[in-house]
């Protein structure tokens, strides 16, 4: 358990890691190449560890040396006795692996925790299976533990639906340039959280491959392409600024945030602008950002593209003027916890007005009391709503360290907040 202290007069400067998500396709894609690749400023996290052991099982040598990683890409060339891999609640490393241990010859079962087990893969796997892969749910319930029985990837045309998760498709996109054959991938409805196929493209042209797209619904990439191993830093992770962007916001004080680029393609960079619908002023920087916090006001917004900051929104919605409506965001029900539901009772636990739809919140900004705090294991909502005890005596927020899922060091930074 921990307590949040208010502050006043907020006036600070932070420093946010590398990237959560240009982490792990650097690791994968660097483990595909042949040679040693160096991944400076790399996200040292618990999901981010779970794929590099998990890498280390599939035969790639991994070793850090300050703040950067070695990655000893063996070509494509991966472990082929059969194997278990464990991923704990990592969805990026499931999905992502998932479609890597595809390449190798054997069986590989991967599996993860209790709520692993309940985050449904059954689009992944139909992608595979058209690609020439054995792949199969050992329960038989379209979630993990997953069983996959390959012989290589063969390659041709696969149907994805984007609405569940664009994970499916980045990590197919990944591991297609060693398809036996060309691979093309069809996009059926709306594509959720598009920015993160803009991160997978660009990682895979910058370690030399290219991703031939037609808008968001076709994709292709030509058999035989390699990727090269090189140096590579990684740019600072847009989700993690979020909270400290936030934290001006609510008690409309100033921070800057450095490693950060606002003209990333990373989609959470938005925020800024949903800060400035709000009433907030923003200087951008090349590598840093500063908001100043105003009065609030409410707005409808859209977060599709950005779901993993619902949980920063709706916090700092709950300090507006008036009603913010948070749409477009069913997906969100299926990550390390029902984020609309836990976001719901956890607000309305400090005297905020919320109603929550299938795909949707409202919360009616206002004077908020003390409160314990159950994040439900999930770190974005832990991270959330430290936010606003910055600002309510008395919040109290319990399991701290599952903030180790992304961001380790985030109590240590957020205390730079009252230096």
């Amino acid at each position: 358990m921990i307590q949040i202290r208010p502050l006043a007069d907020l006036d600070a400067t932070v420093t946010i890691p590398g990237s959560k998500s240009f982490t792990h396709r650097a690791l994968i894609v660097s483990a595909l190449g042949e040679g040693e690749s160096v991944l400076i400023h790399a996200l040292r996290s618990e999901d981010t560890e779970y794929t590099v052991q998990a890498l280390k099982r599939l035969g790639i040598q991994i070793f850090l040396e300050g703040d950067r990683l070695h990655v000893l890409g063996e070509g494509g060339r991966l472990k082929q006795e059969e194997g278990e891999i464990f991923i704990g609640n990592s969805g990026t490393s499931m999905r992502f692996l998932t479609a890597l241990v595809a390449l190798k010859k054997g069986t590989t079962l991967l599996d993860g925790n209790e709520r692993m087990r309940k985050r449904p893969m059954a689009d992944l796997l139909e992608g595979l299976r058209a690609l020439g892969v054995k792949a199969y749910f050992r329960e038989g319930n379209d979630c993990p533990p997953v069983m996959i029985e390959s012989q290589g990837l063969l390659g041709g045309k696969a149907t994805i639906r984007g609405e569940e998760s664009s994970q499916f498709l980045s990590g197919l996109l990944m591991v297609a340039p060693y398809a036996q054959e060309d691979v093309t991938l069809e996009v059926t409805g709306h594509l959720a959280s598009r920015p993160y196929v803009d991160i997978t493209c660009e990682v895979m042209r910058d370690f030399g491959v290219r991703v031939h797209r037609d808008g968001n619904r076709f994709f292709s990439v030509k058999a035989g392409q390699r990727y090269h191993p090189r140096r590579y830093f990684v740019e600072g992770d847009a989700s993690h600024a979020s909270y400290f962007f936030s934290a001006a916001a609510v008690t409309r004080g100033k921070v800057r945030v450095k490693n950060f680029r606002p003209d990333s393609i990373q989609g959470d960079s938005g925020f800024l602008n949903i800060l400035e619908r709000m009433g907030c002023e923003v200087l951008r920087g090349d590598e840093w950002a500063e908001v100043h916090g105003k009065e609030l006001k409410g707005i409808e917004v859209d977060m599709n593209e950005m779901p993993d900051l619902v949980p920063t929104l709706a916090v700092t919605s709950a300090f507006a003027c008036g009603k913010t409506l948070i749409k477009n965001i069913g997906h969100l029900r299926l990550k390390e916890s029902d984020r609309i539901g836990v976001l719901a009772r956890e607000l309305s636990r400090i005297g905020i007005q919320v109603e929550e739809g299938e795909d949707w919140l409202k919360i009616e900004g206002g004077r908020g009391h003390g409160a314990e705090i159950d994040p439900h294991n999930d770190h974005r909502i832990a991270m959330s709503f430290a936010i606003a005890g910055l600002v309510i005596p008395g919040i109290r927020i319990k399991e701290p360290q599952c903030v180790k899922k992304s961001f380790p060091d985030f109590w240590e930074v957020f205390g730079r907040l009252y230096l």
